[in-house]
């Protein structure tokens, strides 16, 4: 998925263990004129990553559709996980998907790649999460790769999960990434209280998508993300009504990168390039086939360098 603000922020970030937090997300248009909104969540002022988790948008139920036009990215992986509707992914690695429900889509653009996502005539409702993950700097310039896989549900006391990113509950993904990862989405019945084990060298954090929930004694709104730093062997959630979750966790990032629109680099003018080579089309990204239409062109760079930010000490 595109990062299409007008003008998108500089951002250099780095991760540091830190207190519980709770995030608030910010409503962002995505998709040209006929923008469909998402809920950002990550980065943030207060916080950039969770492990190399950098980027969280959170999107429906809402009745409308999605065409986001060929655009690059650089430096990370993207994760798709839907919850409802489809999705067509063309890629410039020649790969054509679809986005379905439960199951995982991750491509990977260190060096360089550019993909186009469009829903499908059938999905009339869009419901899921797009997340980023950055690429540490021994593996950020990756070749072009995408993976798929559909996670069994495995029951933990009485909850469900599909781990569609590293082990949690016994349940471990196939899906090969640079850094120590998790991701699961978990289905908790109403009334459950749930005591996960987790590694006590990543941080954590829980996305609530429906219902409501606990974290530990923190009690999370709809839509907002949970925090909790590294040093932790388990993770209690609670919910009276129901919940389902997106739980994302990795070992701090401990690099700084720069965000920049669709980039992930490590300086000003490493992204400055990445977006004159967007712009003459060279073959750094390649180019998508079977897009009806041009591709997504790149926002001017901000002024000047805007203020460093990343997570707190």
């Amino acid at each position: 998925m595109s990062n299409v603000e007008a003008e998108p922020a500089e951002v250099t970030c780095t991760s540091t263990p830190g207190d519980v937090e709770v995030l608030t997300p910010r409503e962002v248009p995505l998709g040209g004129p006929r923008a469909m909104p998402v809920r950002r969540t990550l980065p943030q002022k207060q916080r950039s990553l969770i492990g190399a988790w950098c980027f969280c948008d959170h999107y429906g139920p809402a009745d409308t559709s999605m065409d986001v036009a060929p655009h690059p990215h650089t430096g990370l992986q993207t994760v798709s996980w839907l919850f409802t509707g489809e999705i067509e992914h063309r890629d410039s690695h020649g790969v054509h998907a679809y986005v379905r429900p439960g199951e995982l889509n991750l491509m990977t653009g260190g060096s360089g790649i550019c993909h186009s996502e469009q829903s499908t005539p059938s999905s009339t409702t869009l419901h899921g999460v797009q997340l980023w993950l950055a690429l540490p700097d021994a593996h950020r310039d990756a070749p072009r790769d995408f993976q798929h896989y559909a996670p069994p549900t495995v029951d933990v006391a009485g909850a469900t999960a599909r781990v569609f990113l590293g082990t949690l509950a016994g349940s471990t993904s196939p899906v090969h990434t640079f850094s120590p990862l998790l991701g699961a989405e978990l289905l908790l019945p109403a009334g459950t209280t749930l005591t996960l084990d987790v590694s006590e060298e990543f941080e954590h954090g829980v996305l609530l998508d429906t219902g409501d929930l606990r974290l530990g004694d923190t009690e999370l709104g709809l839509n907002s993300l949970g925090y909790l730093g590294t040093g932790h062997a388990t993770l209690t959630l609670s919910t009276t009504a129901g919940a389902r979750v997106v739980l994302l966790g990795g070992e701090p990032f401990g690099e700084e990168i720069v965000m920049w629109w669709n980039f992930v680099g490590r300086t000003h003018e490493e992204i400055a390039a990445f977006r004159e080579e967007w712009q003459a089309e060279t073959d750094r990204f390649g180019r998508v086939e079977g897009y009806p239409g041009d591709r997504l062109p790149a926002p001017q760079l901000p002024g000047g360098r805007l203020r460093p930010r990343g997570n707190p000490a």
